[in-house]
């Protein structure tokens, strides 16, 4: 149980944050926190434990996104509901991506997602409608408010709602990677990402078990799709389906560690905030300027931290429990944590 006690603490420390957080800037900055740390953990699934670089995920999100939105426009059909709908869709996406890229090597995969996710952009950005459906082309769609709009519609007046349901979703998404890790697919995956020859020579099809994680990775990340559309209640292409997002993902996994449980956690809480103080200091004046400063970040880690944030800090964590305890101090103890 000690072991996990600095996860309960924070989370506690977390549900308890709104009650201080009385500005609306502040509460907002910390709803986008937990947001991409969802993201990055969702990612993680598929890019960390598998091993397989998506950049385009953020075309997940989108679906997501775009069918729960158009469901509750066209068919009143609960958000609620409608994210499930939209993520079942994502991953069978994946998925139809996944069985062709993943018989073969190298960076196959990527340029796939990458192609998807740039092609779905484009239609979203060119295609005003599609029969009776408006998409709103490169306008984007606005999520109507209901006048009698309550928790089943997904919507709400104060924003606080809003960060109880993305903390919940985060502690999903990181009980559901913690499973896996210690799951036997955590085993298949890490296997597969290690040495892809050496695990078919172990007998697992590692064909099966990519597609599995690419499944999974991006059920949850269209479901933060939903969540985003119903938070801005504005869906634009260029936001929702771009490339930025997507490296935004990649960079907060690496950061924070790679193939952890908790490190696109810990990346997401570092690398948000300071993209959120160069966005109040800059301004539009530097467009970009963030992502500039995550690829810093990301090169620093890899030179001085390769296994993430996470890893040092874990380390010290350890050591200052072995010191209080008077018991040796041991650097490759309690890795169960990560």
């Amino acid at each position: 149980m000690k072991r996990y006690l600095p996860v309960l603490i924070l989370l506690t420390a977390m549900s308890l944050l709104p009650i201080f957080a009385s500005n609306p800037y502040i509460l907002h900055s910390l709803i986008m926190i937990l947001f991409y740390a969802y993201l990055a953990t969702s990612w993680n699934i598929v890019g960390g434990f598998a091993g397989q670089l998506s950049l385009g995920h953020s075309a997940f999100m989108a679906v997501g996104g775009y069918t729960s939105t158009l469901l509750f426009i066209y068919l009143d059909l609960s958000p609620w509901i409608g994210m499930f709908v939209g993520g079942l869709a994502a991953a069978l996406v994946a998925v139809f991506i996944g069985i062709p890229s993943f018989r073969l090597r190298g960076a196959y995969y990527s340029i796939a997602t990458i192609a998807f996710a740039e092609g779905l952009s484009v239609i979203l950005e060119t295609v005003k409608e599609i029969g009776p459906v408006h998409l709103g082309a490169a306008e984007g769609i606005m999520v109507p408010l209901k006048v009698d709009a309550g928790f089943f519609d997904f919507q709400f007046l104060s924003k606080v709602p809003y960060y109880y349901i993305i903390l919940v979703f985060l502690s999903i998404v990181i009980l559901v990677s913690w499973y896996i890790e210690r799951s036997k697919l955590g085993f298949y995956l890490t296997a597969l990402r290690e040495d892809e020859e050496a695990a078919k020579a172990l007998g697992i099809h590692t064909q099966r078990v990519k597609l599995v994680a690419a499944g999974i990775s991006a059920f949850f990340t269209a479901i933060g799709g939903t969540f985003f559309a119903q938070l801005i209640r504005y869906l634009e292409p260029a936001t929702i389906a771009g490339f930025d997002l997507s490296a935004q993902m990649v960079f907060l996994a690496i950061v924070g560690g790679l193939g952890t449980v908790f490190g696109p956690f810990v990346g997401a809480i570092l690398l948000t905030t300071v993209g959120e103080i160069t966005r109040v200091s800059f301004g539009d004046a530097i467009p970009g300027m963030h992502l500039v400063l995550y690829g810093i970040a990301v090169a620093l880690v890899m030179l001085y931290c390769p296994k993430g944030i996470l890893d040092p800090l874990q380390k010290l964590f350890r050591f200052g429990f072995s010191k209080k305890n008077g018991v040796p101090f041991n650097p490759e103890a309690g890795k169960d944590l990560a």
